[in-house]
């Protein structure tokens, strides 16, 4: 076996203070491209990586640079990235973020070339095919079947979401997890599919009907909650499912569980590893026993492999009590995936220390490796039969005409080695023919015709109701407006006027767009610097007010929609004294288009509203459809950078002033402020984000995260590494720091990124008798107060019955009154009542409710026992019908 931990594959910390030896981060997941030629990673960067695998595993090819090691670099997601799996297909990579989203990758010949905003390359593009919402919290595990018919994926919300493997549309819901789900995994026959939850149970379900067909819940009745995963496996027979995070003993030995098929018990174990089992994952290859004897049931064996909590990973050859082998100190932390390569010789594992390792082996070491032809023979015994392909579907590829054959060029850097090539899938657009004059009822498809759909009900005969891309369809209701006018809009009178309007009458009744009869351009391959950075157009008059550097002037730029499908803000600018044009673009068709006085150096969109940032210090939004929603704005100095969450727009200027406007209202949330209070020479601006309450989130290199509070007019601490000396609720204090940041929250998420190893203390100071008390309130407080600003509902809620915990065991008497007070308020306020010096709600929870929450912890504390029963009693009381305390 050969080993190998390459310090090149790694996701980093662009906010890191050591530009050559970057602060690494958590990688969640990996998982090998069916050719082996790529893995995909994702980390807490919320970026996906892909790495040529001949440099990891070739020492000589690492050194050569030959093929590129790294391929390409994926930045849709919003949060950290749990999970990457390839399609059999290799054609489409599916992916799971702590944003919600389920995002499906295609490959796209065109996105080459460097990644703005830093010095990476990508060697091959690849884009966002479908963004797949439905979760309502961090999406943990996704699965394809076989044959890809399905993509299944799981989440903190305690939901399985099945989706179509072709349309990418929801097939099933399913909800009868208790707890949250962390794990998936389909059966190779195709017949069942495996979830595993934090309600301590495996349930197994039909691909039939989508009903549940066994829950197994003995191995997991001790289990800990603390796993960030638990991400099972089926063995590649069918005969078995490899569970993690099981345990023997009351919960005093940890093993992963193995589960056979049709009786669904677990009758045998993986014992040895020292902490919790976090994932399984077998070799997709069956294994015969004794390769001189025939492929048959009783001369079959699987390898699976184990990665755990206590830093090591272990490989299992089921015909043998004792594990193959077992790699110790490979990692500094837990392990959190593991992936296996298609031809079954190289295992890849990662850690949430930031790195990963590949274990080879040769042929010989794993003896009796059956080949895939093997495994779909023996499969065949079980006679389930996979449903029919939908028609005009089809995951084979099928090569383009000669003619009109465009293959992806030969991939070289540096006169490298020509890596694999993939050919991105042709988008068959489906058009809908709609009715002409004279043709009463247009083109009617049959009902026979294969894979026609019924139509669904309309919602309301509002066009305004309908999916952006269905608006263009739209049948224009009223007569050109100006046809009466002739001439007087600069219309010649020898019968031109006339020959448009009777051209306009002839011409099909489509919707039109300004733009829309222009065929999208493909982006460049050479982008140009129209005007370098730091030149402004106009010149301060005071230079020193620059504080941050001034865009540079390209002569392409482009912003993806993350919330929309196929939905992408472009800009091109010209030399002087040419044209610099803005358009908005949806699939292949041009929405809207603009042309701007001045070069566009920055870009930014929502789904409700698109900015583009010009070299004059303005600011130009627009509604989808090209409309100006606010009015121009002309700054102190030109953009340095762009945020939007929803409706609200961050903006930052390069003299240091902070803008936050709500676009739906035309409103700005706050007055405009410096941020020069936050920087000194010694501390710069790391990051700057937004909240949908157009909140400005800003994080310094002193390890500290501001926003700006519009009621107190001022920046308020929403995180500080400060606390990392002393607070038992610090993120890098916890045994699992990553599942602190998996609730899908702002605050959890800017606690994560912030480096903590520069203020811990050694261990060997002597810290005063209340230190580490008096920290955790104080950063608890601080979290609420972040919390209400940031108007993040749920992380208030959960500081604060962790604090009251705190408070409950400390015996706090006074801080515990304080905080009952005030979520009480007045004993005479009543629902409907208003009431200057009190608010019902915070951070739009109710207080009273939240005081419920607060006293039943209260009760359960010797100190506080009495003082909570009473302010129950009062609770009851003075609530109102149909709000009495249980």
């Amino acid at each position: 076996m050969k080993f190998s931990r390459p310090a090149w594959v790694m996701h980093k910390d662009s906010g890191s203070k050591d530009a050559e030896n970057p602060k690494r981060l958590s990688i969640f997941s990996v998982h090998v491209h069916p050719d082996g030629s790529r893995i995909a990673t994702g980390g807490l960067d919320a970026k996906i990586r892909i790495w040529s695998t001949k440099p990891i595993i070739n020492p000589a090819s690492e050194a050569a640079n030959k093929p590129p090691k790294s391929l390409c670099t994926l930045t849709m997601h919003t949060g950290p990235v749990l999970c990457v799996r390839w399609a059999h297909n290799g054609r489409w990579l599916a992916s799971g973020s702590d944003d919600e989203i389920v995002m499906v990758w295609d490959l796209d010949p065109h996105a080459r070339g460097k990644v703005w905003g830093s010095d990476e390359v990508n060697v091959e593009g690849w884009k966002p095919l479908k963004r797949l919402p439905g979760h309502e919290s961090d999406v943990t595990d996704v699965a394809w079947s076989p044959e890809d018919r399905y993509l299944a994926s799981v989440g903190l919300d305690s939901a399985v979401m099945i989706w179509d493997g072709f349309t990418l549309e929801r097939v099933r819901k399913l909800d009868q997890h208790q707890g949250f789900v962390k794990g998936v995994c389909w059966d190779p026959v195709g017949e069942f599919l495996a979830t595993q939850s934090d309600d301590r149970s495996v349930k197994i379900w039909r691909t039939t009907d989508w009903q549940l067909e066994a829950e197994v819940t003995k191995p997991f009745e001790d289990s800990p909650g603390s796993t960030f995963f638990r991400r099972l496996s089926w063995s590649p027979d069918g005969a078995h499912i490899t569970a993690s995070n099981a345990t023997n003993n009351n919960g005093f030995v940890f093993i992963a569980a193995v589960i056979a098929r049709n009786s669904w018990t677990s009758e045998i174990s993986l014992v040895g590893h020292e902490n919790t089992v976090e994932v399984a994952a077998y070799n997709p290859h069956i294994f015969l026993r004794n390769p001189a004897q025939p492929l048959q049931t009783s001369n079959i064996c699987s390898v699976v492999a184990l990665g755990a909590d206590d830093c090591s990973v272990s490989i299992w050859q089921t015909k043998s009590a004792r594990p193959l082998i077992v790699a110790k100190r490979v990692f500094e932390r837990q392990i959190l995936d593991l992936a296996w390569s298609n031809d079954g010789l190289t295992l890849y594992a990662v850690s949430s220390d930031g790195t990963l390792a590949a274990f080879s082996f040769d042929a010989s070491e794993l003896e009796g490796l059956a080949p895939i032809a093997a495994q779909q023979q023996y499969l065949t015994k079980f006679g389930f039969a996979l449903p029919d392909l939908p028609a005009g579907y089809s995951h084979t590829q099928t090569p383009p005409p000669s003619n009109t054959a465009t293959p992806l060029p030969n991939v070289t850097v540096n006169g490298g080695e020509v890596i694999n090539k993939l050919v991105a899938k042709r988008n068959v657009k489906k058009r809908v023919t709609l009715a002409r004059p004279g043709n009463k009822f247009g083109d009617v498809p049959s009902a026979a015709m294969p894979g026609a759909r019924n139509p669904k009900p309309p919602v309301n005969d509002s066009p305004f109701n309908a999916p952006f891309s269905e608006r263009d369809a739209d049948i224009d209701m009223f007569p050109p407006a100006f046809d009466d006018f002739g001439n007087s809009f600069g219309t010649s009178s020898n019968g031109i006027g006339e020959s448009s309007r009777m051209a306009r009458e002839a011409a099909p009744v489509k919707g039109r767009t300004l733009g829309g009869d222009r065929a999208r351009e493909a982006a460049p391959t050479d982008i140009r610097i129209i005007r370098p950075a730091n030149q402004p157009l106009h010149p301060p008059s005071n230079p020193s007010i620059i504080t941050f550097d001034i865009p540079p002037s390209l002569s392409f730029l482009s912003h993806e929609v993350v919330e929309l499908d196929n939905a992408v803000l472009e800009a091109r600018n010209g030399g002087p004294g040419d044209v610099n044009e803005v358009s908005y673009i949806v699939g292949n068709e041009t929405q809207w288009l603009d042309y701007l006085p001045a070069s566009i150096i920055l870009l930014t969109a929502s789904a409700t509203f698109c900015c583009a940032a010009t070299i004059d210090a303005r600011i130009n939004v627009y509604s989808p459809s090209g409309r100006r929603l606010i009015p121009t704005l002309t700054l102190d100095a030109p953009a340095a950078f762009l945020c939007t969450a929803k409706t609200s727009l961050v903006i930052l200027t390069a003299a240091g002033t902070l803008h936050s406007i709500d676009t739906k209202t035309g409103t700005a949330t706050f007055t405009p402020v410096s941020v020069h209070p936050l920087l000194s020479n010694d501390v710069s601006l790391v990051s700057l984000g937004s909240r949908s309450n157009g909140a400005p989130v800003l994080v310094t290199s002193s390890g500290a995260a501001h926003a700006y509070d519009a009621k107190l007019q001022a920046f308020v601490l929403l995180a500080d590494s400060w606390w990392a000396k002393g607070s038992d609720v610090w993120i890098g204090h916890s045994r699992t720091p990553s599942a602190h940041v998996q609730a899908g929250s702002a605050i959890a998420a800017v606690e994560a990124s912030l480096p903590d190893a520069d203020v811990m203390t050694n261990g060997k100071e002597a810290m005063p008798e209340w230190w580490n008390a008096a920290l955790t309130l104080g950063h608890l407080e601080a979290r609420m107060h972040a919390a209400n600003v940031l108007d993040s509902g749920a992380e208030l809620k959960q500081a604060l019955l962790v604090y009251a915990k705190k408070i409950a065991d400390e015996g706090f008497r006074g801080k515990a009154e304080e905080v009952v007070r005030e979520l009480f308020g007045p004993i005479y306020w009543r629902p409907g009542v208003t009431s200057e010096s009190w608010q019902p709600k915070i951070a739009r929870l109710n207080k009273r409710d939240l005081l419920r929450d607060v006293l039943q912890i209260f009760a359960r504390s010797k100190t506080l026992q009495t003082m909570a029963n009473d302010w129950q009693d009062l609770l009851r009381k003075t609530s109102s019908p149909g709000e009495d305390f249980d």
